[in-house]
């Protein structure tokens, strides 16, 4: 892979879609090359199918991202008050559909400053505990059936994620699946530099990275499969010749129902009927998050 400039919390804003497009290129890149890939399956292996699984609210319930960063504020990483300012501007972003260049700049700033400094070991530590903690008990059941359909099958299973890739990884080891495409972080001397490699593992960067993968593992993308529950994963759900559309958002269920895509949704009829508009799950989804920081705080006596 060419040396290219490392991107992130120092740059400057994008000037064009040019440079945009070349972030989500280097992130591909970098996320492939990152992933890990387990041994062959005991089963007769399928060497060129595969399924690629996005994992907040298609793997797992909630957002990944915001569950580590839970973890970490109860590990005094940062204060609670970060975690609200940081998970509201997440929340905008994911649920408004709002991909300003200047929105995309500030998300790639912070994306990582809160580990900027802290050794590697230390974060995949805390990443397996909070795993335990936090996360091993949101897992869907149906759509880790899903997953293992695909590993009976013989073939491989791969998470695509905005998480952290090392957290990814602890992810899809725990599940018992081949490995993990997730946002790959610059590291010096093994510490986190709080820079991104390229950009967060996002939209067209997603895309980048299942074809990086594809190539190198000499898959043929024709007979993969991809799960998602959210539009801003079209370029991957496009990528692939089954496209799955699992606990989708409103306008994806809609572009599901009109191509002929398989729509599989796993939750309650009460969870399910809140996404009818983007302002009521703006609404929920906000307010899930500065409760949570008011739990914490409560918990451990912080003040805001």
């Amino acid at each position: 892979m060419p040396r290219v400039p490392l991107i992130g919390r120092w740059s400057a804003r994008p000037a064009n879609k040019a440079d945009e497009e070349l972030r989500a290129h280097v992130a591909g890149a970098a996320s492939a090359a990152a992933a890990d890939v387990s041994a062959p399956p005991t089963v007769a292996p399928d060497r060129t199918g595969a399924a690629f699984f996005d994992v907040d609210n298609t793997m797992m319930m909630g957002a990944s991202l915001f569950w580590f960063a839970r973890g970490l504020a109860a590990r005094k990483y940062f204060t609670s008050r970060d975690l609200v300012r940081f998970f509201w501007q997440q929340a905008k972003f994911r649920v408004a559909g709002n991909e300003s260049a200047d929105d995309m700049h500030t998300i790639r700033e912070n994306a990582l400053a809160f580990v900027a400094g802290r050794e590697v070991a230390g974060i995949v530590q805390a990443s397996e505990e909070i795993y335990d903690e936090l996360m091993a008990d949101r897992i869907w059941t149906g759509t880790r059936v899903l997953a293992q359909k695909h590993l009976d099958a013989g073939q491989r299973v791969w998470l695509v994620t905005a998480t952290p890739v090392e957290l990814a990884g602890i992810i899809a080891k725990r599940l018992g699946l081949t490995g993990a495409l997730g946002t790959v972080a610059e590291v010096v001397d093994g510490k986190y530099s709080g820079r991104l490699v390229g950009e967060m593992m996002h939209g067209e960067a997603k895309a980048e990275a299942v074809r990086a993968l594809a190539q190198r593992e000499g898959l043929d993308l024709a007979r993969c499969t991809a799960y998602s529950d959210s539009s801003n994963d079209l370029p991957m759900l496009c990528e692939v010749g089954t496209a799955v559309a699992v606990n989708p958002d409103t306008e994806l269920r809609a572009i599901a129902r009109s191509r002929g895509w398989t729509v599989r949704d796993f939750r309650t009829g009460r969870k399910a009927a809140k996404i009818g508009g983007h302002a009521t799950a703006v609404a929920a989804l906000s307010g899930g998050l500065v409760g949570g920081a008011i739990a914490l705080r409560r918990r451990n006596a912080w003040p805001f």
